[in-house]
């Protein structure tokens, strides 16, 4: 096992498309999920096991997942009759994840390193079903049955930004740091969190090798991944420091809890657009962040301008509005709302694996979907004829810009 590699959190998975039968199993008797002889691979062959089991149930419209603990039975029905050849069953008890269930969505059932399961269920057709799918190496789902990966191969597995968003979406947080710079953060960060920008700063001046010239997409993905590590580094030695003070009442806690939570969020969004930010000045790229266009509407990046929007003589097809969320799920509808004046919208993601449901809706809406190429591979073939990249959307601006003649 090797740090930093799937395999530190699952040992082996199996999946398959849930059937009408195993959708309807929680209002049946049998509380069941179906066709299980492939399971033995990752499961054994004990005629009875009750395995602790935490059940997760994922879409895209859902901040944050369903989950409950409760186990669930493999068993072998013929146990008692030795002149049979062995038949295993999947029994779970009624929880709220299995009650979300409906045929067709995507079931996981992931062995822990402490022999565990995580049993996941995921929306059909979702972009998280999607991006699971890749994450365990999955194929066709057409075919009924399950598909089981034994071993997980750590040396093919290297967890980078993409699996390890994934992951977190299951509640699995990947312990990566850098603790060579935890020290020179304490002491330049006065033992707290400095702002954003400052941080994002900071995290580029850490990364030795990144070319933005000649390679935009790989600097971003370096210049984000430093950021993400170096910022759960010096977050997990400070909610140390306060988890040893204790808490007065129950409500501090979770109070605190909420702003740790918070913060995360808003800092990955912020991160993002701080490196296009450095990105865009470094290059010569003429544009403004987080500018006014109509009413109380703020694009992330307007270019070449505020000025250049608002000059009526200014040509309509020369300007370009950039949104920019380090994950999308249903918010990316937000962009269209944004700089009316520009038809064809651009929005930058790092989110991998994107549903060809989504992307359509996206395409149908003109707005144009900016992934740095790293990612790309994440998508469909189709989906990939049409992302643009963070190169390609460097030199749409380019152009752009020279036929304005700034």
């Amino acid at each position: 096992m090797k740090s930093g590699h799937l395999s530190e959190y699952f040992k082996q998975v199996a999946w398959k498309p849930l059937s009408a039968v195993d959708a309807e199993a929680h209002r049946s008797n049998q509380h069941e999920f179906g066709g299980v002889g492939k399971l033995r691979a990752i499961l054994g062959d004990d005629d009875r096991l009750e395995i602790p089991t935490t059940f997760i149930y994922l879409n895209d419209d859902d901040p944050e997942p369903m989950q409950e603990k409760r186990w669930l039975s493999w068993y072998d029905t013929r146990r008692n009759q030795p002149h049979r050849s062995a038949e295993y069953r999947l029994y779970f008890p009624d929880n709220i994840v299995t009650d979300n269930a409906a045929e067709g969505d995507l079931l996981i059932i992931g062995v822990r390193p402490d022999e565990t399961l995580m049993a996941v269920i995921a929306e059909g057709g979702s972009t998280i079903e999607r991006q699971l799918i890749w994450l365990f190496g999955g194929g066709d789902l057409t075919h009924p049955g399950y598909s089981v990966q034994g071993e997980i191969e750590a040396d093919q597995t290297r967890l980078e930004f993409a699996s390890r968003y994934i992951l977190e979406q299951l509640g699995v947080v990947v312990e990566e740091e850098a603790p060579n710079y935890l020290d020179d953060m304490l002491t330049r960060f006065g033992g707290k969190f400095p702002s954003t920008r400052i941080f994002s700063a900071y995290a580029r001046d850490t990364v030795e090798h990144f070319d933005l010239v000649a390679g935009p997409d790989a600097a971003i993905m370096a210049m984000m991944e430093r950021e993400e590590i170096l910022f759960r580094t010096l977050e997990r030695h400070l909610i140390g420091d306060r988890l040893q003070t204790g808490f007065g009442e129950v409500d501090d806690f979770l109070q605190f809890s909420l702003s740790v939570q918070n913060r995360r969020k808003s800092r990955a969004g912020s991160a993002l657009e701080n490196h296009l930010e450095h990105m865009f000045g470094t290059l010569g790229i003429v544009g403004d962040r987080t500018p006014a266009t109509e009413g109380k509407a703020k694009p992330d990046f307007l270019f070449p301008g505020t000025k250049a929007y608002h000059d009526e003589s200014f040509p309509i097809e020369l300007l370009t509005m950039l949104g920019v969320k380090s994950t999308c799920k249903d918010r990316w509808r937000q962009v269209l709302a944004e700089a009316d004046k520009i038809p064809d919208k651009h929005l930058l993601t790092l989110e991998p694996s994107i549903s060809a449901n989504q992307t359509d809706e996206m395409q149908q809406r003109r707005l144009q979907l900016v992934v740095p190429s790293g990612l790309h591979q994440t998508y469909t073939a189709v989906q990939q004829g049409w992302l643009m990249s963070v190169g390609g959307f460097l030199e749409l601006l380019r152009k752009r810009q020279r036929d304005a003649g700034l």
